[in-house]
């Protein structure tokens, strides 16, 4: 009876730990695949695409993406670069199209003072807290203690004792 226990575990204890390999061999990796085509043009796209943010994973650039919104970016970037386009003018496009947040360096304009100086305003905001903070202590710390405040303390821990 006890034999049968302990296979039984065992049993389990198999079942458990090859389920997930096997699950991982179903799972079928989609990799981003360059296009060897033109490597001149594979350089100048990897080298923007670093540059350009996913718009689906938001985390990621264009360039290590593996979204199907990417691969099909990557492809108009590659056909535009084919068509004698410039960096720049490939970037112009997309953001035209896509606004400044596919770009991971928005341009210094009106729409975006607050994203490249809200740091600096909230380390100000900061320094003038502490700067409050301890001119307030300043202040309060050299109160002075009447002597009535000072008895009534002391009989307080007294009747505590």
């Amino acid at each position: 009876m006890r034999s049968y226990r302990i296979k039984r575990i065992l049993l389990v204890l198999l079942l458990v730990c090859v389920q997930p390999a096997l699950a991982a061999e179903t799972v079928v990796t989609k990799e981003a695949q360059p296009n060897a085509e033109d490597p001149a043009i594979e350089a100048r796209l990897i080298n923007l695409a670093e540059d350009l943010r996913c718009l689906v994973c938001q985390n990621e650039s264009l360039a290590g993406s593996h979204a199907e919104l990417a691969e099909d970016l990557r492809r108009e970037i590659r056909e535009q670069m084919k068509a004698g386009k410039n960096d720049g003018e490939v970037v112009d496009y997309l953001t035209e199209r896509y606004g400044d947040f596919v770009l991971y360096r928005p341009p210094f304009k009106p729409v975006t003072w607050l994203l490249w100086l809200g740091p600096v305003l909230f380390l100000g905001m900061g320094g003038v807290a502490w700067y409050m903070t301890l001119r307030h202590r300043r202040v309060t710390g050299n109160v002075p203690v009447d002597e009535k405040r000072l008895a009534t303390a002391a009989q307080l821990l007294e009747e505590d004792q």
